[in-house]
């Protein structure tokens, strides 16, 4: 289903508390169909502060979908034909620095991939295609997120690596060490994955890191389940004020690192030959 007429230039991807937000009206579910299969859950559109938006919860408005399990390409595919241009990605985390405490906000810059097997990419089956990723995330985007996060009194991080793991088991204590040696600066599960396939989408995107315990590196405060569902908890109010400035603010955050226009230079197959089934699909991506 590709619409006409975009639905939402904005969008937000995480946990169902956000389904949940006071200030969105004219709200309606979208069920979108891809070439990839069904997205996470149906998309709940909008309008928040005058902007509309639209939500997708990556792991399902019941939480029923592992991190690994995520139709990351459907996702992608259906906030695209949208309309969505810019998408603002919320996650609970691990952190890795002493300084990076729990209901604290962190803007990473960096990721590392440290997933296994898992679908990353719209390219190959006949298509090839190779997107820059030096700078994984809208630099502008996360600043203007930064900024505002600050003028709300939230206390928040700007910069450091985003160690994603395959999970869907927290970390040992050696990983953990191993990853603060490393030098990143929070852990979570699925920003590499996510951040890749909107790179070959041509999004603006940034995550939000919502740290809700010190991964298991910190003696006497090793991460479980419960604490990371009642620090998100806290958050989920800090969380739906920042939207409230973050979402129209990224209208004009505008981009210093070109995301629309990586796709356009990274694609090697000439296009007479690509698998016509093939670019059927991606023909909202690639043009």
């Amino acid at each position: 289903m590709m619409t006409g007429k975009p639905v939402a230039h904005i969008a937000v991807i995480g946990g169902s508390g956000l389904y949940e937000m006071r200030e969105l009206r004219n709200i309606k579910e979208i069920r979108v169909k891809t070439p990839f299969g069904n997205p996470s859950d149906d998309i709940l559109t909008g309008k928040l502060s005058g902007v509309p938006v639209a939500f997708l919860p990556r792991h399902g408005r019941k939480h029923n979908i592992l991190p690994g399990e995520i139709n990351q390409r459907a996702n992608m595919w259906a906030l695209k034909s949208l309309g969505v241009r810019t998408i603002i990605s919320v996650s609970a985390v691990g952190s890795l620095r002493q300084e990076l405490a729990p209901t604290h906000f962190v803007f990473p810059g960096q990721f590392v991939d440290e997933t296994r097997g898992r679908i990353s990419t719209f390219f190959g089956n006949g298509i090839a295609g190779h997107v820059p990723m030096a700078e994984p995330f809208c630099k502008k985007l996360a600043e203007m997120m930064y900024k505002e996060a600050e003028k709300l009194g939230i206390k928040s991080h700007f910069g450091g690596a985003y160690c994603c793991m395959e999970g869907p088991g927290f970390s040992t204590k050696a990983e953990s060490c191993y990853h603060r040696k490393m030098g990143y600066s929070v852990i979570g599960m699925t920003v590499a994955t996510e951040a890749k396939l909107a790179r070959e989408t041509g999004f603006h995107y940034a995550p939000v890191a919502l740290v809700t315990d010190y991964d298991c590196w910190k003696e006497g405060e090793e991460v479980n389940q419960e604490k990371v569902i009642t620090t998100l908890k806290k958050n989920i109010e800090n969380i739906r004020c920042l939207l409230v400035k973050a979402v129209p603010g990224a209208l004009g955050a505008g981009c210093s690192t070109n995301c629309p226009e990586f796709i356009k230079t990274s694609v090697f197959t000439r296009r007479e030959n690509f698998p016509p089934k093939l670019y059927k699909a991606l023909k909202p991506i690639i043009g």
